[in-house]
């Protein structure tokens, strides 16, 4: 039964509210813990039992931390490191051009600096050499290094990783692993496929963590001191919500610590980068994933590739003011790029029909830099996984986003082992790839076949999931700060939504191109404002702007909006029907 009768919204969902049994457990954790029913309903939804709730509520790190020896080669991979610190030998670190990247490749660079030691970082361009090892970048290295430490990238490198003659290699990854791994010292990956997966959920900058915790503790061993880990674990919190790892397990408290260290504003980066942002709140995972995230992603995308990393990593103030500034000009730019390309792949994408079990759209000229951010945006209307490739001649190299349940990252490469790719690989939820202009339809069509296997393509528009209704009234400060006892929230761990029942909208504006600000009142003297983002590349925006009167039901998250000093609740508008 849908909820508040809605079937049909104006996005085409249904609305579904909290299941009996979630209901059951909500009273019974109200009860039995004696907490909000706010935070109760949060903790019922994620299935966690009222003896649970208050280690949930206060994840620590000690408790939830997995042993670093559990996964494969990191003995091995600290042993090397650490050999290489001892013998003030030459280290390389090889990241990717990503948030997870640059968060990994600043673990290390700070750590090195902490032990008085200079690492050579290298991110290769992300249009120029792609993504990961590449051979001429491996030898270039190996030739002036003794020991090279890839991140977030190299499981699949075996071709590059055996070009660094002379030199030591160090995987350090959680991209899928492929049957064979490269020949090195070490792979250290929870999604290599001899490995239980139990710790799969991790980011790369998790995994280089606990690398740094198994160094910690050789160290110890041996009767020396490293540096505190505590402190970088802001680092670790950027890298887990950018990269869009579930917060699940040791990644809710690696992010929840990691929060109250960036709080503190003790790294240049960070500082100057939440400045330029215009942040002026206690950072929450929304900050990390949307204001920070693409600001550090910026470089990689379409300017200089190392520009993240090496924010990430400086201590001098003034170096980070000016590279924050340089990447908040890109990211602006980035912007502009993506509306002009996913505006040509929505409508190249509709002429194909968003029915089918793959969503993919390709043009010449289209920059590889944004081609994932358009393939999110196509997978958010469709309710499909979603592929944007940019063609440069006869190569065309695009990203892909997938949708929970369907693992697009084994089908490409699967692709990519049949022929039909030049190469591609990724994750359960996101993938990469290159393909001949040639092989691009017989690509799209067979990757199309495996997902349907995989059950894509079966519904139309997703359910709308909502926790509850709620009046204005009660949409205070007070109830958001109680609801974040529960958080952190991101991905697997999504925020609460609430649905406001039939409300009048009393003011509506259109916001840039495409964003609509409201505000909305029950007429009984309570109301709340309500920003919708895109609200105009679907149906709602016009229908909310020219509403006639109309009362409606909105859906959204409710956040804190703070303005000159002062705390206003908001909602964060995700859905709306008319009310009946």
């Amino acid at each position: 039964m849908s909820f508040l009768g809605v079937e049909q919204s104006l996005t085409g969902r249904r609305w579904v509210g909290p299941s009996p049994e979630v209901e059951r457990a909500t009273e019974m954790l109200v009860q039995q813990a004696g907490l909000p029913r706010a935070v109760c309903q949060v903790l019922a939804r994620r299935g966690v039992p009222p003896m649970e709730a208050a280690g949930f509520l206060e994840p620590k790190l000690k408790e939830l931390l997995p042993d670093p020896r559990s996964m494969k080669d990191m003995e091995t991979a600290a042993t090397r490191f650490l050999k290489a610190v001892r013998e003030k030998q030459r280290i390389a670190v090889f990241a990717d051009y990503d948030v997870d990247g640059g968060s990994s490749a600043a673990l290390l660079l700070v750590w090195l600096r902490q032990m008085g030691l200079q690492a050579t970082l290298y991110v290769p361009d992300r249009i120029d050499e792609g993504y990961g090892p590449n051979v001429p970048a491996m030898q270039s290295l190996a030739a002036a290094h003794d020991l090279i430490i890839c991140v977030d990238c190299g499981t699949l490198s075996r071709d590059p990783i055996a070009a660094a003659q002379g030199a030591d290699v160090i995987v350090l990854d959680h991209h899928l692993g492929g049957e064979t791994l490269p020949d090195c010292v070490a792979v250290v990956n929870p999604n290599r496929q001899d490995e239980s997966g139990d710790l799969g959920y991790l980011c790369a900058a998790g995994v280089v963590f606990l690398m740094l915790v198994e160094a910690g503790r050789q160290m110890r061993e041996a009767g020396a001191k490293g540096p505190d880990l505590v402190p970088l674990l802001d680092l670790v919190a950027l890298a887990t919500v950018a990269d869009v790892a579930p917060l699940i397990e040791a990644n809710r408290a690696l992010v929840r610590q990691g929060l109250k260290v960036m709080a503190g504003r003790q790294r240049p980066g960070l500082v100057a980068l939440s400045d330029v942002a215009r942040m002026d709140a206690a950072p929450n995972s929304y900050h990390l994933g949307f204001l920070l995230g693409p600001r550090v992603n910026a470089g990689g995308r379409i300017g200089q590739a190392d520009l993240g990393a090496r924010l990430l990593s400086t201590d001098s103030l003034h170096e980070a003011q000016a590279l924050s500034e340089r990447l908040d000009a890109l990211n602006s730019e980035r912007r502009d790029i993506e509306n002009a390309v996913r505006a040509a792949a929505l409508e190249q994408a509709e002429e194909r029909g968003l029915d089918a079990p793959l969503v993919w759209a390709a043009g010449e000229g289209w920059h590889p830099g944004v081609v994932g951010i358009v393939a999110s945006r196509l997978k958010e209307n469709a309710n499909r996984p979603a592929i944007v490739i940019g063609f440069d001649g006869d190569e065309g190299k695009g990203s892909g986003r997938s949708v929970s349940g369907v693992d697009l990252g084994a089908s490409i490469q699967r692709l990519a082992a049949e022929g039909l790719l030049v190469k591609g690989g990724g994750h359960k939820m996101a993938a990469g790839l290159t393909v001949m202009r040639d092989q691009l339809e017989p690509a799209m069509k067979r990757l199309s076949e495996l997902l349907e296997k995989q059950g894509a393509g079966q519904g139309g528009p997703a359910d709308m999931k909502l926790d509850g209704a709620l009046m204005p009234g009660a949409a205070t400060v007070d109830l958001i700060e109680e609801i974040e006892k529960a958080g952190p929230f991101g991905a697997s761990a999504p925020a609460p939504r609430y649905a406001l029942p039939n409300l009048q909208v009393r003011f509506a504006k259109r916001v840039g191109e495409a964003h609509l600000k409201l505000s909305l009142a029950d007429g009984l003297g309570g109301g709340l404002d309500a920003i919708a983002f895109g609200a105009f590349d679907g149906p709602m925006g016009e229908k909310l702007s020219n509403h006639g009167g109309a009362r409606f039901h909105f859906a959204g998250r409710l956040e804190v909006n703070t303005w000159g000093g002062r705390q206003n609740v908001q909602l964060r508008l995700e859905d709306a029907a008319e009310a009946k």
